[in-house]
């Protein structure tokens, strides 16, 4: 374990391939190469399109799909790979097709449009407003600002500030929850995503956010933490799709498992540690997932109850589940640390119809591992 401060504060992000013998110049490799098959590969591995008139999106090519998880996710490969005109791109389709003037959710974005645009709902998705806020206030803060809707920095404080406003003064409802600080699964439902837990998200919005919101995100990255905690299993580390604000599994719909969404909890706790060091328990977390897949082959990877009972149903993301679980080696320091990276780095992306998800979670993991998911903040 390198280091008693998070990058936030000492300016250094770890590069783990390089920590583990990969050169440097193999390493910037194959992040480029990996941006290549995810945004100009074949039609059986990208995820990106470009749709005229200045836009692009992220398709979901298992569900065939656009949505807010997506778009944003894209966004956030974009301005860490220093690619303006495709974030452009993306948030262009994203304002012009998701953006809601009006009705019970307006201010927010419909998390699920067809590949015309047209909305296939009228809700929204939390976690694609959270990124969507990160990945603009790391666009103002890198490339200059420009007109609307190119305006990053307002258009993320104005998304920030109705996330915890919206219901005050309209008949709609805020993406937290006002008293206990916790993200929703969806705005007008009272339970959470654990998964959806960003605290080093919440850090920096609680620096950068309109100054009336700033004390409510403080607020929240610790609430945030102090939730993985109780929703994460004591012994297999394994966190539900779904889960109550107590912490208990929320099974009301059968997501009280550990499946697809929760694969990104170990994403979150690795650079949640990476940046602020943000809790000591992050690294036993990350030692307890690392530990639970140790002896588990990954065509053999399933849902299973967070206790670590398998379930029949075999994972649908498999190498999102590698990348997942390479990433928590930011924060883990137990035997197993190295050899879940190494697994990532011998696992190709994805091709195929189930693509999508998993890639994005391959890029990320990538570019975390390499040292290259970073805070662009004001000089």
């Amino acid at each position: 374990m390198s280091g008693k401060l998070g990058a936030f504060y000492t300016g250094q992000y770890r590069n783990v391939f390089l920590e583990c013998g990969y050169r440097e110049e193999e390493i910037e490799a194959r992040v480029q190469h990996t941006w290549n098959e995810l945004f100009e590969g074949d039609e059986d591995t990208r995820i990106y399109y470009e749709a005229g008139d200045g836009k692009a999106y992220f398709l979901d090519t298992g569900n065939l799909d656009v949505r807010t998880e997506g778009m944003s996710y894209g966004m956030m490969m974009a301005v860490q790979m220093d690619r303006k005109d495709v974030f452009d791109r993306l948030w262009k389709w994203t304002m012009d097709h998701m953006y809601m003037t009006d009705g019970l959710h307006a201010g927010y974005f419909a998390w699920s449009c067809s590949q015309d645009g047209t909305r296939n709902a009228n809700g929204p998705a939390p976690d694609g407003e959270e990124f969507f806020a990160m990945a603009l206030l790391f666009a103002s803060f890198r490339w200059q600002e420009g007109p609307p809707p190119f305006d990053y920095g307002r258009q993320a404080r104005d998304l920030l500030h109705t996330c915890i406003h919206k219901g005050e003064n309209d008949d709609g409802y805020p993406m937290w929850n006002s008293d206990n600080k916790l993200i929703k699964f969806i705005p007008n439902c009272e339970y959470s995503d654990p998964s959806y837990h960003l605290p080093h998200f919440y850090e920096l919005f609680a620096l950068y956010a309109y100054e009336e919101d700033r004390a409510f995100w403080k607020q929240a990255a610790t609430a945030s933490r102090e939730y993985l905690k109780i929703s994460c299993h004591p012994v297999t580390g394994l966190a539900p799709e779904y889960a109550h604000y107590d912490g208990t599994p929320n099974n009301d719909r059968g997501y009280g498992h550990f499946f697809s969404d929760s694969y990104r909890v170990a994403c979150n706790v690795g650079l949640d540690w990476e940046w602020f060091r943000g809790d000591a328990w992050e690294i036993e977390e990350a030692n307890k997932l690392q530990s639970f897949f140790a002896d588990k082959q990954p065509d053999d990877y399933r849902r299973y109850t967070v206790a670590g009972e398998p379930f029949e149903e075999k994972s649908l993301h498999p190498v999102g589940l590698i990348a997942a679980n390479a990433m928590a080696s930011l924060a883990a320091d137990g035997p197993h640390a190295r050899a879940n990276v190494e697994l990532f780095w011998n696992t190709p992306v994805r091709t195929g119809a189930r693509r999508y998800y998993d890639n994005c979670l391959y890029m990320f993991a990538m570019l975390a591992l390499s040292g290259n998911y970073r805070m662009w903040l004001p000089k």
